[in-house]
């Protein structure tokens, strides 16, 4: 019997040596063969996928009803999408399901990296690392502008208390902050066991010298951070975003920090991502005036979507997604042999 075909588009090297590593941890060389291609995954590259009876693709790759109508025409026999991250779009089920293909994300791989990435920011922003790393470099060792504030004691808003929220619940009570939290499902229980309380999103921004983001993107959730949101926010505070970056409008943000109103702001994530991130840029004009105002301002520090970059993170996606394929196609055999 022939392994079914997985084909990895936008690969790194780190995808490749996990994932074998994985295969190989799950005794699955015989049951799964994986091709592990560079481009990304789009309508000029869906074809690449013929004869694969499932693909894997990463967080920035966007899915689209056009798109899986794509992979129908030239790639029917794809009927699994794996995805690379945390958390994936679920607004095309209809068209997943009128072309029989199931889509699955990993249901959890570090809320460590995540949040340990968003303190990483945090403290980098604050204390002005950015600036003194190229200073020193110059060996310029003038202190000013590179004042800082304490954490301790500060007021911490943590908007979405998942896994990932909560560990940087524990990071920050550890630090000696305030915490309060907004959630669509509070959980009041575990606030009280750790020390914590929930509040509205309004009390949040108004009372929060630091606002970070833990929250999934979807309709309700999409410009949670808009003109009217950072309104309302404290003089001076800092706002971290780790989760995904149509959860800030970035244009307001611009507006926000033009005006003075925030300390400053870090982000892992951008609404618009996908046309940057993960590419080398260095010897090209970038046609995103917002990007480039927010990466050019002193005061905000963007990263490009790397707070998942963890060994341990890595190695528990490619895990979790092997043990999803070999189910997936283990069911499939089985439906087959029984019909």
């Amino acid at each position: 019997m022939s392994r079914p075909k997985i084909l990895f588009y936008n690969s790194k090297s780190y995808d490749v040596a996990t994932f074998r590593r994985a295969r190989e941890k799950f005794n699955a060389y015989d049951k799964l063969h994986f091709t592990f291609l560079q481009s990304k995954f789009n309508e000029e590259t869906v074809s690449e996928a013929a004869g694969c009876a499932g693909i894997c693709i990463f967080a920035n790759e966007t899915l689209s009803d056009s798109l899986l109508e794509t992979i129908h025409k030239h790639a029917s026999s794809v009927k699994f999408i794996a995805v690379r991250t945390l958390g994936y779009n679920e607004t095309h089920k209809e068209a997943m399901e009128k072309y029989g293909i199931k889509i699955v994300g990993v249901p959890s791989y570090s809320p460590y990296a995540v949040a340990e990435h968003s303190i990483a920011l945090l403290l980098s922003l604050n204390r002005n690392m950015h600036h003194a790393f190229f200073r020193t470099k110059q060996h310029n060792f003038s202190l000013d502008g590179l004042v800082g504030i304490d954490l301790f004691g500060k007021t911490v808003g943590i908007i979405g208390t998942g896994a990932i929220g909560m560990c940087a619940v524990k990071i920050f009570l550890g630090f000696g902050c305030k915490v309060i939290a907004y959630d669509i499902k509070p959980d009041e229980q575990v606030a009280k066991e750790k020390g914590f309380v929930y509040k509205s999103l309004d009390e949040l921004l108004q009372e929060s010298d630091v606002v970070s983001l833990y929250a999934p993107l979807n309709k309700e959730t999409h410009h949670l951070i808009d003109s009217v949101a950072l309104s309302k926010m404290k003089q001076g505070a800092m706002l971290i975003n780790t989760s995904s970056g149509g959860l800030v409008d970035a244009k307001a943000l611009v507006d926000c920090l033009k005006a003075s109103k925030l300390r400053g702001a870090a982000l892992d994530v951008y609404e618009n991502e996908k046309d940057y991130f993960y590419k080398d840029y260095s010897q090209r004009v970038m046609d995103d005036d917002t990007l480039a105002r927010l990466i050019s301002m002193p005061n905000t520090i963007v990263t490009s979507h790397q707070a998942f970059l963890t060994e341990e993170a890595l190695k528990n996606i490619a895990e979790s997604l092997v043990q999803n394929l070999l189910k997936f196609f283990s069911e499939s055999s089985e439906v087959k042999s029984s019909s």
